[in-house]
């Protein structure tokens, strides 16, 4: 308000310019508004189109290894399902083979066992037999003395020792067999 005195009372002010500065600054930015939209516009925008691109290049690089990484990743884990169960199925068979293996060993050893056992008992019983053969012989001269000494006579003929032993060991036969059954 104060310019606007001084300026109608005739000196000019400090502040506010001429006609013709502000006609000729309205040109220069005119001119060099121009040229900015012509030629320093499109550099900006070209240059910021192709960081852009960049930008867009790498993200979309970038979600391509992703995708690559997860398709890695889920082949990764199918090899892996696929080991556990190939190991799984080793480990299955193994144990079969063990089991397989423990029962043929427990049959060959029952087997074994009963071959011993019976190889055992044919040798008890035929230590039997020796010994109830030796039994019989000691027990036939005992009896051959004691019917000696009880009757009186020399049991000394063969024949009649045999008869008698023979006699005797039959009716202990005779009475031991109702015994046992």
């Amino acid at each position: 308000m104060t310019g606007l005195i001084l300026a109608a009372e005739g000196t000019p002010s400090p502040l506010v310019p001429a006609v013709y500065d502000i006609v000729w600054s309205a040109v220069c930015l005119a001119i060099i508004g121009f040229v900015f939209w012509k030629k320093v516009l499109p550099l900006f925008q070209k240059v910021l189109a192709e960081r852009t691109e960049k930008i867009e290049g790498g993200i979309a690089r970038a979600e391509a290894a992703q995708a690559e990484a997860q398709r890695t990743l889920e082949q990764y884990r199918e090899q892996l399902a696929e080991a556990r169960a190939e190991a799984a199925r080793i480990r299955d068979d193994a144990r079969a083979e063990g089991q397989q293996i423990i029962d043929e060993m427990r049959e060959q050893a029952q087997a074994e066992s009963a071959r011993i056992v019976a190889q055992g008992q044919h040798q008890l019983d035929a230590q039997r037999a020796q010994i109830v053969a030796e039994l019989r012989a000691d027990l036939g001269r005992v009896a051959v003395e004691l019917a000696g000494k009880v009757v009186g006579e020399s049991l000394e003929d063969e024949a009649r020792r045999r008869g008698t032993v023979d006699r005797f060991l039959d009716e202990l036969d005779a009475t031991a067999a109702p015994a046992t059954k």
